[in-house]
């Protein structure tokens, strides 16, 4: 969560909102990530709603199924997601990511949602 966060908040106009201990991430007033309440649509293998799920933002109905592909299985979706572009993430499986896939999630996330100005910026700037 540490590098999520330093991640996040390295990104122009990111802001970090904490609710009962659930980080929300957001810029220009709309989030990119967040740790979600436990659902019903979540569960884990013995029944119980799930406490540790992370969304991030996708660029639509395709990139979502090129993250959900991913062999290792880390991103994962449900029913209450379906056409909706976002992928979920436990946060168990943080350190099953690279610090520079992670970064790649945030960056992508962050980018749905910044201004398209400083998204261009930052991209010029940051490849």
């Amino acid at each position: 969560m540490r590098d999520l966060d330093r991640v996040a908040l390295a990104l122009p106009g990111a802001e970090k909102q904490v609710e009962d201990g659930r980080p929300t991430y957001s810029v220009n007033g709309k989030y990119f990530a967040f740790h979600r309440r436990p659902r019903p649509d979540a569960l884990d293998e013995k029944g119980g709603r799930l406490e540790d799920v992370l969304v991030f933002r996708v660029d639509g109905e395709e990139t979502k199924e090129l993250v959900l592909a991913d062999p290792r299985g880390l991103f994962f979706t449900t029913p209450h997601w379906n056409g909706y572009p976002a992928v979920l993430l436990r946060i168990r499986d943080l350190k099953q990511l690279r610090v520079a896939e992670l970064r790649d999630t945030v960056v992508d996330a962050w980018l749905t949602r910044a201004p398209k100005r400083v998204a261009r910026e930052w991209l010029a700037e940051h490849g």
